[in-house]
């Protein structure tokens, strides 16, 4: 069966199909999740918040093809809500982000992108994360958080410009 196939029995209340999608991406579900709540168990909090709201909602997906990138903003805005009750920031948790820090070999550079990436607004943190983290391409960004293309460039460019002076434009 493919995708479509397995979004209408879904849809007819098979949960374990809805869960066999899941599961078929599941790593990378929990990126995504992990780039935004910094932590093993947060990540998995939001990711069974997720899942919960898929099985309440999997009626009203329109489009059974979009089904990754429907699911994929429901948990980002799972991840927002959940950061937004405990009033956090967004950490930069990220595999990727450790062989970055290590290719530098400087513990106080990692602190100081973390500490510079929080100065960001939310919007930037996002989007720089999604981004240079992530290797999101702007579509796909936009897609997730709901705004335009443009805005989402405008908030990479931005959050990218402010940190370069942050760091005085030592790491370009």
């Amino acid at each position: 069966m493919d995708v479509i196939d397995l979004i209408r029995e879904a849809k007819k209340g098979n949960r374990e199909v809805l869960v066999k999608l899941i599961m078929d991406k599941k790593e990378e579900y929990y990126r995504l999740a992990y780039a935004f709540m910094g932590n093993k168990e947060d990540s998995l909090d939001a990711l069974q918040d997720t899942i919960v709201i898929l099985f309440d909602n999997i009626k009203k997906l329109r489009e059974p093809k979009s089904f990754y990138s429907w699911s994929k903003k429901i948990l980002v805005n799972t991840c927002k809500s959940m950061l937004k009750r405990r009033k956090r920031v967004l950490p930069i948790g990220i595999d990727k982000e450790e062989e970055f820090i290590e290719n530098y070999q400087n513990r106080e550079l990692k602190h100081d992108i973390m500490k510079c990436l929080k100065r960001l607004n939310i919007h930037q943190q996002e989007a720089i994360i999604l981004r240079c983290f992530m290797d999101m391409d702007y579509e796909t960004i936009s897609r997730l958080t709901e705004v335009s293309e443009g805005t989402v460039k405008s908030r990479i460019f931005n959050g990218l410009a402010k940190l370069r002076r942050i760091f005085g434009g030592e790491y370009q």
